[in-house]
């Protein structure tokens, strides 16, 4: 089976790729492991920032919505409950389907897997109850199910407040939140929520250790200076759900089976498939679009997406240049406008790094 442009992942980065490579005439196919596209936006209810080009106001979930209606209206081909377990060099794809392993052709391949939870291990990690921020937010507000009563959150991003939040909305009591660092690493506007709960902000604290007999029953913690726990400020908590949201990290295992070549840039979350302006990889027709391109926002994933799938079309001549320029320009505009302030600075400077450094072809 041969297709024109092939993306493995049906996140916010695949779908908006998609969406763009079809509206320029290219045949496309997206493949996704799960029961229903749209990642990771059906699991944020909370509204997003920025303007209105990039959906201020409205929230994830309805994000997610609308481009799931986007893309079945422009009649891009969706594969779901179908896992990608192979890449070959010359782009071939195989894909476990339905208990049947096929293999699809692309000419263009984008890989828009997303991004993973960074582990933390500590005495007792191993137990129930002891989970990512992430499985908890897909606990509570995809399955509708609350992953326990009272929840020590272990780390103070975006994530871990927001996720904190959420489970308070759902009727956990968030007996507090963990942070190594001497201040809170999420938004003002999502800490104050918190905040106003009264929900306490143990900073420059860590989690010492997960106490049970078969699951989760109390939380050591314990003050964290220069990399130690200092003996004797240990407090424990009685709780039976510990999240931990600690980074997250690109998913590029199958990039890196395709032989693209990756750089550590920690800004971004680790080590990751380098990639030019157009967001195509080392290995020529291979491109790489939102967390697995570097961890940062799910309105900067969904641009990349555009990116790669403006840049797929070009390359394919369903794309005159003069009009390519033009779209990857106001494309990149975007970008600009997402990267600003104290927290975008930093992932801007990191992305400049990686366009100087390239994609090394």
């Amino acid at each position: 089976m041969k297709k024109e442009v092939v993306i493995i992942g049906g996140g916010p980065a695949g779908l908006a790729a998609a969406i763009e490579a079809k509206s320029h005439g290219c045949e496309v196919l997206v493949i996704d492991e799960n029961r229903k596209a749209g990642g990771q936006l059906f699991k944020q209810l909370h509204k997003f920032f920025g303007s209105k080009a990039h959906s201020a106001g409205v929230r994830g979930i309805d994000i997610g919505k609308q481009l799931l209606k986007d893309t079945e209206e422009s009649g891009v081909e969706v594969w779901l409950n179908s896992a990608v377990i192979g890449i070959f060099s010359d782009k071939r794809v195989a894909v476990l389907r339905d208990g049947v392993t096929e293999v699809v052709e692309a000419e263009k391949l984008l890989i828009c897997t997303g991004g993973a939870e960074n582990p933390l291990r500590f005495p007792g990690w191993t137990l129930p109850g002891v989970m990512g921020a992430g499985a908890a937010q897909t606990m509570v507000n995809v399955n509708r199910v609350l992953p326990g009563k009272r929840v020590l959150m272990v780390g103070s991003g975006n994530v871990g407040v927001i996720v904190a939040y959420q489970l308070l909305q759902a009727g956990a009591d968030v007996v507090g939140i963990v942070e190594g660092m001497p201040k809170i690493g999420a938004y003002g506007v999502h800490a104050a929520k918190l905040k106003r709960a009264g929900v306490p902000f143990f900073l420059g604290h860590t989690i010492a250790e997960a106490q049970g007999t078969d699951k989760v029953e109390r939380a050591v913690i314990a003050r964290f200076e220069n990399g130690k726990i200092l003996k004797g400020t240990e407090m424990a908590v009685d709780v039976d759900v510990i999240c931990v949201a600690v980074g997250l990290r690109p998913l590029s295992e199958l990039a890196q089976m395709a032989g693209v070549h990756h750089e550590f840039i920690p800004e971004l979350g680790g080590w990751m498939p380098m990639h030019d302006e157009n967001m195509e990889t080392s290995v020529d027709g291979i491109y790489v679009a939102g967390d697995t391109a570097g961890v940062e926002e799910a309105s900067t994933a969904m641009d990349e997406g555009r990116l790669a799938g403006a840049a797929a079309a070009e390359a394919l001549g369903h794309l005159a240049p003069e009009m390519a320029v033009e779209r990857k320009k106001e494309i990149n505009e975007r970008l600009l406008s997402l990267r600003q302030g104290p927290f975008g600075e930093r992932r801007m400077s990191a992305k400049e790094r990686v366009l100087e450094k390239g994609a090394r072809k």
